[in-house]
């Protein structure tokens, strides 16, 4: 039996689009066990989107302006998910962590199972606050892609650093109940 609560992270257009500034190159393949995994939580899955603040202010100010096709709306086909969410929550943030008091709601106690993209920026930015307020976190490594091989890599070891409060885990193990 699976336990806690399925986060799927971003599984948006603009990350999915191998033609995107914001591509995951390996998107397509991690895709399936995210679908898997969406599946064997029924009832217990979140979906969260990435989307551009109207008006960026501070530090996204200049990120922004090397990412200007990322300033449209909500409702813009590129922030669209990939899946239909069905009934399940779906959680927008203008930031690249999506822990917060909303999810925390979703999540309760845990443990929080996160998949998604991308490992190195929005996957890495909800796991580590989410373990930092005592959420047991695991990471479906092969459900997550990153900006490239190596930063999939490197955001993966870091979270390794936080064992216990993080684990990396596969698909199968997760859908074993391990």
């Amino acid at each position: 039996m699976t336990e806690g609560v399925l986060v799927v992270v971003d599984a948006q257009h603009v990350f999915a689009d191998r033609d995107s500034p914001w591509g995951a190159p390996r998107f397509a393949e991690v895709h399936p066990a995210i679908r898997r995994l969406t599946t064997a939580f029924a009832g217990r899955v979140v979906h969260t989107r990435f989307v551009a603040p109207a008006e960026p202010a501070g530090a996204w100010v200049p990120y922004y302006a090397q990412f200007p096709f990322a300033l449209q709306p909500p409702d813009a086909p590129l922030y669209a998910l990939v899946d239909d969410p069905g009934d399940a929550p779906v959680l927008d943030a203008t930031t690249f962590g999506k822990w917060g008091a909303e999810l925390a709601v979703l999540v309760g106690a845990g443990p929080l199972v996160l998949a998604g993209v991308s490992t190195d920026c929005c996957v890495l930015s909800t796991a580590l606050p989410a373990a930092d307020a005592g959420v047991p976190v695991q990471v479906v490594t092969d459900a997550c892609a990153g900006a490239s091989d190596a930063d999939h890599d490197r955001a993966l070891a870091a979270m390794a650093l936080y064992a216990p409060l993080i684990t990396l885990t596969t698909t199968d193990a997760v859908l074993a109940g391990r």
